[in-house]
């Protein structure tokens, strides 16, 4: 083999490795890691209903067993009457012992309504209502990212830390290592 000959095969070789050098570039171009620009976590609030109940101690008036208040107004009379008619003579005495009776029945009338609205009985009652626990769920990680100069956003189940890997131009998401982000 002359000199030309070598020469040209070794031009030859080094076109032909450049040319497949420059082929293999665009993959040594290609991102390896698309940047996060933001994580934030997704999650779905949940309200579960539950029934509380309690024992409440109450106060209610008392069922009234005499309406019109007769016994009242009868005591109140005859004590009335009896003090009226301690007073004066003839019929002064007379008159009084009718206003003693009518004021005794007036004021026995009062006391026993006084003593009836007092009058409570006290009952335990069960009182019920519907509270709700609201508790949150997480259903991954909306992650804003940068890849190749274009902005995209994709749902996640795990925090990808601060890159996300770029296979072929495409994410690749897997979970960080164990212990890590």
């Amino acid at each position: 083999m002359d000199r030309s000959m070598v020469r040209n095969i070794a031009l030859a070789s080094f076109a032909a490795g450049l040319v497949a050098g420059t082929a293999g570039c665009d993959g040594l171009n290609k991102p390896k890691f698309a940047d996060v620009v933001s994580v934030k976590e997704a999650k779905e609030t949940i309200r579960t209903p539950r029934e509380v109940c309690e024992d409440v101690v109450v106060q209610k008036k008392a069922p009234v067993k005499d309406e019109h208040r007769l016994t009242g107004k009868i005591v109140g009379g005859v004590a009335g009457g009896v003090i009226g008619h301690q007073i004066g003579g003839g019929t002064g005495q007379t008159v009084a012992t009718i206003a003693g009776a009518a004021g005794g029945a007036y004021v026995g009338n009062k006391v026993q309504k006084n003593m009836q609205d007092k009058d409570v009985v006290t009952t335990t009652e069960r009182r019920c209502k519907t509270v709700e626990d609201v508790s949150e769920k997480l259903l991954g990680y909306d992650v804003a990212y940068k890849l190749d100069g274009k902005d995209g956003t994709v749902r996640l189940a795990f925090d990808p830390g601060r890159q996300i890997p770029v296979k072929d131009g495409q994410l690749v998401p897997t979970p960080p290592a164990a212990g890590g982000k």
